[in-house]
């Protein structure tokens, strides 16, 4: 009960998964903790996220506890078909290829929602809404889900001050042990991974241009700036915008930044970032990326409809001829730079995100029906559980508070 490319490919893959496996030793754990406790035993669960060897490795771990796993991907180029092969091999159920039409990659997703999901893990909240809107009928198996990331949130948000929530969804995103790693240093780093091996060019002494100074756009502006370049930041936030400028960058709006900057590198999960009036401002030879979830940041369509002319300037690398005749130039189609131009983040930092996501489940599960039908922070003792596992892990030693230092910290 699988959709893949290539079952031929799964021993590649398997070799991918096995190296991630030997670095992430907080999900090994787990796994273990679950071989014994089997906290999803009996339970489906539909899982959508970037499929590649991390998330595969969170799958087994989730199947290690119990679970019937139904998965596909969340984005159509961050698929990868050795991935995907690898875990069917290994017995498990997956919807999903690379460089999946818009068409395919829905049906995907509904092959992997249609099996009625007790327990979802998400990430942008597509599974979220398809449930919602084509199968409400199975919205009563649904024990709760976890989301991934910040796009997936602003959607959960809006849903719950909509009063169309119809199950608790855990913030995985807005756990500590998630956006302070994973956003900062994970994007941070397999963004530039993702746009150097593709672009093959330097970034010391250029201009690059952050849109957006969340915890992602700090990491992407951190590592620009360890690599020799010059950062301006453009934002829509005054309070982001003073810690740019406090943390050293220069900020401007992106009509005015277009003006200078030779890589572009999106981060707000907003639409229209970059658009016509600032395409026609760069100058030549500019290069445009998304590290945000969806492929809108970057007016990608609005520059094809602006282009006299377009061409294939490298692997996973558009040319566009603008009127001016400038040319401006897009990587991976405006997708995730990270993922669908490279590996994704460090297996270190997924880790730590994935533990939160599998105790966050296991968490859900434990507390069926006690939680309501809204957005739920990821319980504190969760966050310390990943981060006190991580520290043992690194063979480091903290300070611990004495009763009397309790009592002074709880007085009244």
């Amino acid at each position: 009960m699988s959709i893949i490319r290539d079952i031929a490919l799964a021993d590649h893959g398997e070799q991918k998964i096995k190296w991630v496996e030997a670095h992430c030793p907080l999900l090994c754990g787990i796994r273990s903790d679950f071989e014994k406790t089997q906290p999803f035993k009996g339970l489906k669960v539909t899982l959508s996220v970037h499929l590649e060897a991390k998330t595969a490795f969170l799958c087994r771990v989730l199947a290690a506890g119990g679970a019937d796993m139904y998965i596909t991907g969340s984005n159509p180029l961050s698929t990868q078909d050795d991935i995907a092969a690898a875990l069917v091999k290994g017995g498990l159920n997956v919807f999903a290829w690379h460089g999946a039409t818009e068409d395919e990659y829905n049906e995907h997703l509904r092959e992997a929602v249609k099996i009625g999901p007790n327990v979802i893990i998400d990430d942008g909240g597509d599974v979220v809404n398809l449930i919602h809107n084509e199968y409400p009928e199975l919205i009563a198996n649904v024990i709760g889900g976890c989301e991934e990331t910040t796009t997936g949130i602003i959607r959960l948000i809006a849903m719950d001050k909509a009063g169309k929530l119809k199950f608790p969804m855990a913030l995985v995103n807005d756990a500590d042990c998630k956006h302070l790693f994973d956003n900062r240093y994970g994007t941070g780093q397999s963004v530039w991974d993702g746009i150097n091996r593709t672009t093959n060019l330097i970034v010391a002494g250029k201009d690059v241009v952050v849109a957006g100074y969340g915890w992602c756009g700090k990491g992407v502006a951190m590592r620009a700036k360890g690599l020799g370049a010059s950062v301006i930041v453009t934002e829509v936030d005054p309070i982001k915008a003073m810690e740019a400028v406090m943390d050293g960058f220069k900020v401007m709006p992106m009509v005015e930044a277009a003006k200078t900057g030779d890589f572009f590198v999106t981060v707000t999960g907003c639409a229209d970032v970059i658009t016509e009036d600032s395409f026609l401002n760069m100058k030549n030879g500019a290069i445009m990326c998304n590290a945000g979830h969806f492929d809108v940041e970057v007016a990608v369509a609005k520059l094809k409809k602006l282009a006299k002319e377009t061409w294939v300037a490298r692997d996973k690398i558009d040319g566009y001829l603008l009127p001016n005749g400038k040319r401006v130039y897009v990587i991976a189609d405006g997708r995730l730079v990270n993922l669908a131009a490279g590996d994704g983040h460090p297996a270190e930092i997924m880790d730590m995100s994935f533990a939160i996501q599998a105790l966050s489940a296991e968490y859900l599960v434990k507390n069926q029906g006690k939680l309501g039908k809204n957005i739920i922070n990821v319980p504190k003792e969760v966050d310390q559980d990943v981060a006190k596992r991580q520290l043992v892990n690194w063979g480091i030693k903290i300070d611990t508070l004495s009763p009397e230092q309790v009592a002074y910290l709880n007085q009244v």
